[in-house]
């Protein structure tokens, strides 16, 4: 059972619309008496943390698969699995999952051994709501530090290779799309085999220059940016001119349907960043389409309940879907499904969003259905003081 904060619902009890909030950070609670697990799990829903329980240590690791939780309260005493192999597989498969081991009277001699396997903390039992707390905040924090040097390291070297590889690479690039334009203007049109052989090695230079100018975008590092009010429609408008040359390039049929709130909030923001990160979120959906093409639904409103501290964009497409093995992925750099995707689309979209623009980024995706990106953008100035 997965517990919601408590702001999640409204006065009637209901759930409200599902929009994401500020920062909701999941934590599972493992522990093999269901009441305790409960407990704590409640307490830290009251607190404002999305929470779940398992009361045994594979339950625990098929939800940390599935939730895939930032922290885990983790019991040593499971009946099935000891904590420390679960410690053990979390640290394996999970890597930037934070883990607080919680002990029993006299086991705190164990769970230092296991904090140098890898736990963040422990707390002993019984223990207070305020120690409680304390330890899930500090584990938190301490993820995230770890977890954000892991994502910058080695990303001052990056910064000096890519320009040098960038410009070895773009001068013959450029050479070869002149030469085969020389080539194509005075070649036998009637000819299918070379128009064919033509149109492989325009292809080949397209794809190579997109990954280039995605390698040189994502180590690029961040230089002080103009943000103003921007109006997101006009930013989805521009969007799908630039991506209408796409469904020319990729020979696909597929259907644009918007659906954008007649009057959306401006956001705080820098344009052409934005539009960069909408573009890579709708060419990875192109890409993502069957042959025969497909659909792309775009939506923007105010978040849920009406709260105009928060636009909501929607992409959804009907590709082929995600494996939900790969979901936790998807915002890796250099990781794609695709048999020519480079992998940095989403990644470079993730940082524009979320580290420039202090939003958030989720994919929603059924394997066979299609996949869902929701960006969420605060607005920061409300329309009548801008």
């Amino acid at each position: 059972m997965t517990r919601r904060p408590i702001d999640d619902f409204d006065a009637s009890g209901s759930l409200r619309g599902g929009g994401m909030k500020d920062r909701r950070r999941k934590v599972l609670v493992v522990d093999d008496d269901k009441e305790i697990a409960q407990l704590v799990s409640v307490f830290l829903a009251g607190e404002g943390y999305e929470t779940s329980e398992a009361v045994t240590g594979g339950e625990a690791l098929r939800k940390i698969a599935a939730e895939q939780p930032e922290l885990v309260l983790l019991d040593l005493q499971l009946p099935d699995l000891s904590g420390e192999k679960v410690l053990e597989k979390i640290k394996k498969e999970h890597e930037d999952t934070a883990v607080v081991i919680i002990t029993g009277f006299g086991g705190e001699r164990v769970a230092v051994e296991l904090m140098r396997a890898g736990a963040i903390d422990f707390i002993s039992k019984p223990f207070e709501r305020e120690t409680l707390l304390g330890a899930v905040k500090g584990a938190l924090k301490i993820r995230d530090s770890m977890v954000e040097e892991k994502r910058h390291r080695g990303y001052s070297s990056l910064e000096k290779f890519f320009p040098y590889l960038a410009h070895e690479v773009r001068n013959p690039l450029h050479a070869i799309g002149g030469a085969v334009a020389v080539i194509q203007r005075r070649s036998n049109p009637d000819d299918p085999i070379l128009a064919q052989s033509i149109r492989i090695i325009q292809e080949e230079v397209r794809h190579l220059s997109e990954f280039v100018q995605d390698c040189l975008d994502f180590v690029r590092p961040p230089v002080v940016s103009r943000y103003e009010l921007v109006d997101l429609q006009e930013v989805i408008a521009a969007v799908m001119n630039v991506a209408s040359y796409m469904f020319d390039f990729l020979e696909k049929k597929i259907d644009i349907i918007l659906d954008i709130e007649p009057i959306l909030p401006r956001v705080m923001a820098n344009y052409e960043e934005i539009k960069q990160a909408f573009l890579n979120v709708v060419r990875n959906a192109f890409e993502a389409m069957e042959e025969d093409g497909g659909s792309l639904t775009i939506r923007a409103c105010r978040s849920p309940e009406n709260d105009f501290e928060r636009v909501r964009i929607v992409f959804s497409d009907t590709g082929a879907g995600i494996r939900k093995e790969d979901e936790r992925n998807l915002f890796n750099p250099f990781f794609t499904t695709k048999l020519r995707g480079t992998g940095l689309g989403l990644a470079l979209a993730k940082r524009i969003i979320e580290e420039r623009h202090q939003g958030r980024i989720e994919v929603e995706s059924e394997e066979g259905k299609g996949t869902s990106v929701i960006v969420e953008l605060p607005v920061r100035i409300r329309e009548e003081e801008a």
